[in-house]
């Protein structure tokens, strides 16, 4: 059953509210969204006034359907929503949800409001593959920004003027950007402490009942790893080495140097932590890293290899097949998500 959902009561909200606006993309994250209106409602709440209003946009004004299939009503089609950048109820923010691959009409019209969104002074921001769309503008070239871990492999390679990284969120010269999900809601509250202060944005976390608001700079997850619990700093480090260093994989002695301990030290620590040695622990990484670069561009398979470290095709298909079970070109064939079912030693990411 497709249900619909509408926020029509914004022009109702006090005069000095600020306005959000959410430009609707077809496919969009329905959690995303939800989370960030939460987040606003809440600062009103909290405020004890009006201090936000929002509305809802899309291409053509008609309500758009989330990927889970809830269908949300739109206020006002882009271009009603291009009339208000000059008028008194000009949004505070416009956040894109959701990217437009498929449709150049809308994709040019959506790029040429936050072109003008820019210009005129008011932040833009994207939640999850909002951010590709946010990025074919160009206002990301030489910036910062927030993009899901799955996604930033072929992002990376699409987007090279773009300095693209895997932190619950990112905001760079008023552009805010943000992974999707539950991230949405870290990034909207720190929206809200910079703009009605730290109480206003603690009595949101705790109506929200929320455990624990992550900062921008927190990592989404660490790779590869089921586990919740603490894991050693000094590990965390290493990772993040292992990950910056993909393509040039750093060798044992290098990772050592680099944390102030010996090799057998580090050996000890991932065996004691993650069950297996660093140099498994960096050859799955490198490994995932392919798999996604597979599943989501057209890279031949030996570029593919070399910017996952791989000396050679043939190494990298062998290694590549002990650890899936199937051939490069293989898993390129499959469906998205379907190398979840292959069996025994398949990787197996999970976010943390």
């Amino acid at each position: 059953m497709v249900h619909h959902w509408s926020r029509d009561t914004w022009t109702s909200a006090t005069p000095d509210a600020g306005t959000v606006t959410f430009y609707l993309a077809p496919g969009f994250e329905l959690l995303a969204l939800s989370s960030a209106l939460e987040v606003l409602r809440l600062a009103n709440r909290a405020a004890g006034r009006d201090v936000f209003r929002w509305r809802m946009v899309s291409q053509t004004g008609e309500a758009v359907d989330a990927s889970c299939g809830i269908s949300v009503s739109a206020d006002f089609d882009l271009a009603q929503e291009r009339r208000y950048q000059s008028h008194p109820n000009r949004p505070l923010m416009a956040i894109v949800c959701g990217d437009e691959p498929n449709d150049g009409h809308a994709s040019k019209a959506l790029n040429a409001w936050l072109r003008e969104c820019r210009q005129r002074r008011i932040m833009i921001g994207a939640f999850g593959s909002g951010v590709i769309a946010l990025a074919e503008t160009g206002l990301l070239n030489d910036r910062k920004c927030s993009i899901h871990w799955e996604a930033h492999p072929a992002f990376n390679e699409h987007f090279m003027h773009v300095e693209s990284v895997t932190t619950v969120y990112e905001v760079d010269d008023s552009i805010w950007t943000c992974a999707g999900g539950t991230a949405a809601f870290d990034m909207m509250v720190y929206f809200v402490k910079q703009h009605c202060g730290e109480p206003v944005a603690v009595n949101v976390g705790d109506l929200a009942v929320a455990g624990r608001i992550r900062a921008g700079d927190e990592r989404q997850r660490l790779p590869l790893l089921r586990q919740h619990g603490t894991i050693n700093p000094t590990v965390v480090k290493l990772i993040e080495l292992m990950q910056e260093n993909l393509a040039t994989p750093l060798t044992m002695a290098e990772l050592a140097t680099a944390v102030g301990l010996s090799r057998r030290q580090i050996e000890r620590l991932f065996r004691n932590e993650l069950g297996r040695s660093p140099r498994r622990y960096f050859r799955e990484l490198r490994l995932e890293h392919a798999r996604l670069l597979l599943a989501q561009s057209a890279l031949p398979v030996l570029d593919v290899a070399i910017a996952c470290g791989f000396i050679s095709a043939s190494h990298f298909s062998k290694c590549f097949r002990a650890a899936h079970l199937i051939a490069p070109h293989e898993a390129r064939k499959l469906p998205p998500g379907r190398y979840l079912d292959v069996p025994s030693r398949r990787l197996q990411p999970a976010a943390i």
